[in-house]
């Protein structure tokens, strides 16, 4: 009965993973291509200000600035230790670069339907609002100020690649010797991606646009993308195909009261649930939406969802990352202030979406993508994936020669 169960769960797990993985390869190639060609400099000279402006830029890099949850909250750190704004940087760039992107919005359309997806950045914008309205004008400057001295006061070794702090002591870590001293990455692949990164830096975005170097960086940068998500996008899909096997309806019954829905009681306790359920079984939010599928079906409110997706970034591991680089007190804030802006814009959208008639029927889930082609997209895209290893693998002793000619 338990083999047969988990296996069961197993095949969950297995379909949902197959049904996505093309929109896995194109969000993670899109995201690769968009990180070679706009540096993290070009984004920090523009968000230092609280007003319309910033706060929109701060969205929209973050949304093409796809990365894990530890990665955005690393690169959000960057751009306010060089000045950022709490609002452009805390509040928008974070909250995109991991609830906003393509590969989230594309494994969404698939498992759950474009509602979702449409909802998904309505919601995300109403968040990343309310985060800002409580940024400027709850918050004291003063708190954020001490926040950036603790951070610059306690500032580790970074890898240079994807921003994430490592420990030079580790055997896992690798170093390089570059002529501004020695370089810690986190993965063979952020070290070849650092590697390519300099020995480029001269080029213009637009000769990397137009040259086979540049299509090669963009490789490896998709990569890397693969390489910090891909434990937690299939921990993700086990989580959500082990528990929709095991776990009974009657559970999730009882837990989202389902016999209440239409109230606003069930609305609102769908949200705080949903918000607690992510902070307690996060694995990042891409991984999230099987999850989240399981949830939808099994009871919880529209709004729920969202909610749920939403509460990636106050996981107990990302609350001590912001205790350790902004110190307890401006840690406590970001868990407070994401926890109440995810459960209020959860409920928003809850009832938006209901007077609109845009609310699937309860539990019904499974996108608009033709089934029937799942295959030859995953084969296309299963191509494209095996290309981006070639390229951004061939030759690399010979571009290493090349550097070293250079540098000679």
């Amino acid at each position: 009965m338990i083999v047969d169960t988990l296996i069961a769960g197993l095949e969950l797990a297995a379909e949902m993973g197959w049904e996505t993985w093309w929109a896995l390869v194109l969000g993670f190639t899109i995201a690769g291509a968009v990180e070679t060609f706009v540096s993290e400099e070009t984004m920090s000279a523009v968000l230092g200000g609280d007003g319309l402006r910033a706060l929109g830029l701060g969205t929209v890099f973050g949304a093409a600035s796809s990365s894990c949850s530890f990665g955005a909250v690393a690169t959000t750190k960057s751009l306010f230790k060089k000045g950022a704004s709490p609002v452009a940087s805390l509040a928008a760039f974070q909250f995109a670069s991991t609830n906003l992107v393509i590969e989230l919005g594309l494994v969404m359309w698939i498992l759950l339907g474009w509602q979702f997806v449409l909802a998904d950045y309505v919601a995300g914008l109403v968040l990343i609002a309310l985060l800002a309205v409580t940024f400027k004008y709850v918050v004291p400057d003063s708190w954020f100020a001490s926040a950036r001295d603790h951070l610059r006061s306690a500032e580790g070794v970074r890898d240079p690649a994807c921003g994430m702090e490592v420990d030079p002591t580790s055997d896992d870590v690798l170093a390089l010797e570059t002529e501004g001293g020695t370089e810690y990455f986190c993965s063979e692949s952020c070290r070849d991606a650092y590697r390519e990164q300099q020995r480029q830096s001269g080029a213009t975005w637009r000769d990397r646009l137009l040259t086979r170097d540049g299509w090669r960086l963009a490789s490896k940068n998709a990569l890397g993308e693969w390489n910090m998500l891909w434990t937690d996008i299939v921990a993700g899909f086990l989580i959500a195909g082990l528990i929709g096997a095991f776990v009974p309806r009657a559970w999730w019954t009882t837990l989202f009261g389902v016999g209440a829905e239409g109230t606003f009681t069930w609305v609102l306790a769908s949200a705080v649930i949903g918000v607690l359920i992510g902070v307690v079984t996060f694995v990042c939010s891409v991984g999230n939406v099987p999850f989240a599928v399981i949830l939808w079906s099994n009871g919880i409110a529209f709004g729920g969802v969202m909610s749920f997706i939403f509460a990636d970034l106050i996981v107990p591991t990302i609350d001590d990352a912001y205790r350790r680089y902004y110190g307890l007190r401006m840690a406590a804030v970001l868990f407070g202030s994401i926890f109440v802006t995810a459960v209020i814009s959860g409920v928003i959208i809850h009832y938006l979406w209901s007077g609109i008639g845009l609310v699937p029927p309860q539990g019904e889930a499974g996108g608009t993508a033709p089934s029937g082609y799942t295959i030859y997209l995953n084969a296309a895209f299963s191509l494209l994936f095996l290309g981006q290893v070639y390229v951004g693998y061939w030759s690399e002793s010979e571009a290493a020669e090349k550097g070293d000619a250079r540098a000679g």
